[in-house]
């Protein structure tokens, strides 16, 4: 059986593509600007349509550099807005009724749009979660984004997203650390979010390349005739309401993180790889970086 290229988001009619290009730490050396717009640019003339990025990244410079290969994508007639799902997210710290739109606006003016697809509170603050949501209601209310989320917000955190926003639960997604290393979210979060039909993107899905090593991983995927990081990536990707951003800038990377979309694993492979990384027994904290 096929896996699904995108994922239904359960508020309004948008579906997410089930992998894309993650940008964290894009943005903090001027000098590697120029490479991080190609890296861009090739994902989207690859095929990439999800781009995750942050307010946070670089204080403002990976929207910039987001921006601009978006840009220059759309001049070129590589892609149409349409096609593009573009993520970003709030500090903390401006997540307030007043602060959420005033950092959605610097985001738009940074990346060059009239509308973010996803916008995600980064993780919990100082603000009230109720303040962040009725912020990020009239966000959509106003088209200026077109769903809103969370991330990095553990069950007992959406349990309280839910009471707060009035039991009406409308967030479109939560983002966290999930990779064969970090388990965790499957123990509770992931069950919660599934039966909700919300998405979970995993960020650092290939542990920041640390997968790419691993021994029994390595052996497996020579086996399989893929690479240790196609197969982690693979994996992430095969659990239904999962959505994988991994991070690249080698047009090597990029294409072999996509190349891992079409890599279908069996029930055996699935079996070996849990007696490699097996799942959580007992609830632990979400990891985060």
């Amino acid at each position: 059986m096929a896996l699904p290229t995108t994922l239904d988001i359960p508020t309004g009619n948008g579906r997410l593509p089930v992998l894309g290009l993650g940008t964290w730490r894009f943005g903090e050396d001027p000098t590697e600007r120029r490479a991080e717009v190609a890296a861009v640019r090739s994902a989207l003339a690859m095929g990439y349509r999800l781009i995750d990025t942050a307010e946070m990244y670089g204080e403002g410079s990976a929207e910039e550099v987001v921006g601009q290969a978006i840009a220059e994508a759309l001049r070129a007639g590589d892609v149409t807005r349409e096609q593009l799902f573009v993520v970003s997210k709030v500090y903390p710290h401006n997540a307030s009724r007043k602060g959420t739109p005033a950092a959605c606006a610097r985001s738009l003016a940074r990346l060059g749009l009239d509308r973010i697809d996803l916008y995600l509170l980064h993780w919990r603050g100082e603000h009230p979660l109720a303040e962040t949501c009725d912020a990020m209601r009239q966000l959509v209310a106003d088209g200026r984004i077109a769903h809103w989320g969370v991330s990095n917000f553990d069950t007992d955190d959406m349990e309280e997203l839910a009471t707060v926003c009035g039991g009406r639960l409308d967030c479109a997604a939560n983002q966290v650390y999930y990779s064969l290393t970090e388990r965790g979210p499957e123990f509770s979060l992931l069950p919660w979010q599934r039966q909700r039909g919300m998405p979970m993107m995993a960020y650092s899905p290939i542990d920041q390349g640390a997968l790419a090593g691993d021994a029994g991983l390595k052996k497996m995927a020579q086996r399989l005739g893929v690479t240790a990081a196609q197969l982690a990536l693979a994996w992430v990707i095969a659990q239904p309401g999962v959505v994988a951003i991994p991070k690249a800038v080698r047009e090597s990377h990029l294409r072999e993180n996509l190349a891992a979309a079409d890599l279908r694993l069996s029930a055996d492979d699935l079996a070996e790889i849990d007696r490699l990384h097996p799942p959580p027994r007992r609830k632990k904290p979400l990891a985060m970086i």
